[in-house]
């Protein structure tokens, strides 16, 4: 077993911001222990957001996922801790705001809109690989 401490990439995504939720979102995520290293309020632009989601390009949710991303500003966050991307991704619940577990920021948060692109609070990386590139991405 590691004790090795971890670093992910956690945004939150428009609707996050637009709905005020940002303060509960980084409450929960200190309260699960975790340390918000980083933390940057901004409207990201298309090529940022292309290179971020390159492994979706070409698929059909694509164009309006940027799009989404691009409607408003983002709070980008680089989190720290043991086991951190595992531990965020089950914090934040499932993908789908109407099937995300009671006590997840998606599960209690969450609002299905009927959209086709998921309007789901937040992104966490979902490897080390991922974080390492993504937060390069979004920090530099």
């Amino acid at each position: 077993m590691t004790t090795e401490i971890e670093e992910t990439l956690v945004i939150v995504k428009p609707d996050g911001v637009a709905r005020n939720l940002t303060g509960e979102i980084l409450r929960r995520i200190e309260a699960k222990g975790y340390q918000l290293v980083d933390i940057r309020m901004l409207l990201a632009d298309r090529e940022l957001l292309e290179k971020h989601y390159a492994e979706h390009e070409g698929k059909p949710f694509f164009e309006s996922l940027v799009e989404f991303m691009q409607s408003g500003p983002v709070i980008a966050v680089r989190v720290a801790g043991h086991r951190v991307i595992e531990g965020f991704r089950s914090l934040a619940g499932s993908t789908d705001p109407s099937s995300a577990a009671p006590g997840t920021i998606r599960g209690d948060l969450g609002r299905d809109w009927g959209l086709a692109v998921q309007q789901n609070l937040v992104h966490g990386s979902d490897a080390p690989e991922s974080a390492a590139r993504e937060l390069a991405l979004w920090f530099g």
